[in-house]
């Protein structure tokens, strides 16, 4: 089960989806039915919950991004030079909250701790200004629904911290837990009205990401989509394309990364010129969103075919960047492994649960071009 919400202030509307769903920021208090009925959902209670905090959640991102645009509010960085803002912390923290009210045996695996909005509060109390940790109370208790009236700043802090490192110890066991990325792509965040972002929310249950119903979205712009299939209630169900041959596929790559450092590089050149792609020695790669949940719905919605990841010694790969946009890609017919075809294991981590080690890399791809890529990695790339 999965509930991944993708803004994007390019116009007007902005898209909240389940498994892939959207709402428009005026509506996004609103509780939205699901598309299927309960029996059709072996976990419906939490998948509707879950819907229905993200949602929230997407609003609070919304009022940020407002005080940002604005010059209002606050961009900052991590120790990892990472940005971060009000919303990535209100967003852990409401998610975080509510999870526990409903849920409360359910642990939390999520990005963020509050150790750095316990060190601004301290300097905010030297200088006498207001703290982050203040701004983030306020955005939470706007949009909490859950002991709202009673939120203390501590307890916004201490929700953060549930989902954060060493919050829950497991063990070689399969387990169930949330993963949260409260803002994948905070960079995109930061960029302005033309960025993608995703809040996503996956429930493991026995160590597996559950199965949902399908990957859907409640369409509220004009545009319509020839992967889109209408559907009753405002939703549509969304489907990967159906491209079979591997230099007509449409890639996304990390911003990390370059086409040079991957193993189709030998076969393919690359080009972000759509017109340029004349002969089956050229491949488009898109010149697309910040964050790897943006590009796993990229492939879920057919706006993409492909997208691949190296893994590199020194860079960690985390869970919560992946677990949201496996589930989407799967309900929308694609397949993710990792480069030796292996499904992702969740729980190589075994006490934390936090980070993935995929053999060479991932490998996201609309299903078809599965097996294609995988023989043209494994013949000209040493898999680890």
């Amino acid at each position: 089960m999965a509930t991944m919400s993708l803004l994007h202030f390019h116009s007007r509307h902005s898209v909240r989806r389940f498994g892939t769903p959207l709402s428009p920021p005026r509506s996004l208090l609103t509780r939205a039915s699901l598309p299927f009925p309960p029996e059709k959902a072996q976990f419906h209670k939490e998948l509707e919950a879950a819907v229905n905090v993200v949602e929230r959640a997407c609003g609070l991102c919304v009022d940020v991004k407002k005080s940002l645009l604005s010059s209002q509010g606050r961009i900052l960085e991590k120790n990892d030079q990472t940005p971060v803002t009000i919303a990535d912390f209100g967003v852990q923290a409401l998610i975080s909250l509510e999870l526990s009210s409903l849920f409360p045996s359910i642990p939390l695996v999520a990005e963020e701790d509050s150790a750095f909005l316990r060190s601004s509060t301290a300097d905010s109390e030297e200088d006498g200004s207001t703290s982050l940790a203040d701004l983030v109370l306020s955005a939470v208790v706007d949009k909490a629904r859950y002991g709202s009236k009673s939120l203390t700043l501590d307890s916004v802090l201490k929700a953060i911290d549930r989902g954060g490192k060493n919050a829950f110890s497991f063990d070689s066991k399969p387990a169930t837990y949330w993963v949260l990325d409260p803002i994948d792509g905070t960079r995109g965040f930061l960029k302005g009205n033309e960025a993608l972002y995703v809040v996503g929310l996956a429930l493991v249950v026995e160590g597996r990401i559950t199965l949902g119903c399908g990957t859907w979205t409640r369409k509220l712009s004009q545009d319509v989509m020839s992967n889109l299939m209408i559907s009753q209630d405002g939703w549509t169900r969304c489907f990967v394309d159906s491209c079979s041959l591997v230099h007509e596929a449409r890639f996304c790559i990390p911003e990390s990364q370059t086409w040079d450092s991957l193993p189709l590089s030998v076969l393919f050149s690359s080009t972000v010129d759509a017109e340029s792609v004349k002969d089956e020695t050229k491949i488009l790669l898109l010149p697309t969103c910040c964050g790897s949940l943006c590009k796993y719905l990229m492939v879920a919605t057919g706006r993409a075919s492909v997208f691949i990841v190296r893994a590199k010694v020194k860079t960690v790969i985390k869970v919560w960047d992946h677990a949201v946009g496996v589930i989407c890609v799967h309900e929308a017919g694609g397949q993710v492994t990792d480069w030796s075809g292996s499904h992702l294991n969740l729980a190589t981590d075994e006490a934390e649960r936090r980070v993935i080690f995929p053999s060479g890399g991932v490998l996201v791809s609309n299903g078809r071009l599965n097996k294609q890529l995988l023989e043209i990695i494994s013949t000209n790339s040493s898999v680890v």
